[in-house]
């Protein structure tokens, strides 16, 4: 490689260098602080510019070593924690813990283990038999191959409660 073609291709790469941070700039204004909460916009906040380096420097930062989801099921790094984390935490491990007997609840219509998880779901008593007949109904749907994990019969169930 001749010395002028290594020395263009330098000058090049400075430009292309320029003109990104030029434009990274003049989208700064229009960019929104969209990155959530976490580590990131913590270290960042008031200092954030709403640019585009900003935005993406809190977004990697939160999302590094998992501490925005840990800042969202704690409540902490100026996250909310969902009302409903504990509902939804408690309904899986017993549907975890009482997978097979929650099948032959819903296969057969009802059952105290459907009982458990519709007080665990928050169900109002006057709508279980209905939310039951659904299920049993819906049963192939729920349970298409016997090999679910917990956590898809959790959610195939929520969606048919609807």
């Amino acid at each position: 490689m001749k010395k002028e073609d290594h020395g263009m291709k330098k000058l090049l790469v400075a430009s292309l260098a320029l003109s990104l941070l030029a434009a990274g700039t003049a989208f700064a204004g229009q960019a929104q602080d969209n990155c959530g909460c976490g580590l990131g916009t913590i270290l960042w906040e008031g200092k954030s510019d709403g640019s585009v380096f900003s935005q993406s420097s809190q977004a990697t930062t939160n999302g590094t070593f998992g501490n925005q989801t840990f800042g969202i099921s704690s409540g902490t790094l100026g996250c909310e924690q969902p009302a409903n984390i504990l509902k939804n935490d408690r309904s899986l491990a017993f549907t975890r813990d009482n997978l097979d007997a929650l099948a032959r609840d819903i296969a057969f219509g009802g059952g105290e283990t459907l009982d458990t998880l519709a007080e665990l779901l928050e169900v109002p008593v006057a709508d279980r038999g209905e939310l039951y007949s659904r299920l049993q109904d819906n049963f192939n749907t729920i349970f298409t191959n016997g090999e679910e994990s917990s956590a898809a019969v959790l959610d195939r169930i929520v969606s048919i409660a609807g």
